[in-house]
């Protein structure tokens, strides 16, 4: 909940989400360990785009925000 926050905010100005001014979730996984979070992460950053689409897309076809209820 707090990194949400953080993002939809714009906390850091330098921050990814505020250079390209994304601010509505579309997918998320869920960790106990924060290792596995990071793990993911680096994964993920590996994937082709369209990879990426087809996974947001399997779980959220609509990509409405979990956190805003806004549809794109």
């Amino acid at each position: 909940m707090k990194r949400i926050y953080e993002h939809k905010n714009v906390i850091d100005s330098n921050c990814f989400t505020a250079k390209y001014n994304c601010k509505r979730l579309v997918y998320y996984e869920a960790f106990d360990e924060i290792t596995q979070a990071i793990e993911r992460e680096k994964q993920l950053k590996n994937w082709h785009r369209k990879w990426k689409i087809d996974l947001i897309e399997s779980t959220n076809p609509n990509r409405v925000d979990p956190y805003g209820g806004e549809a794109q």
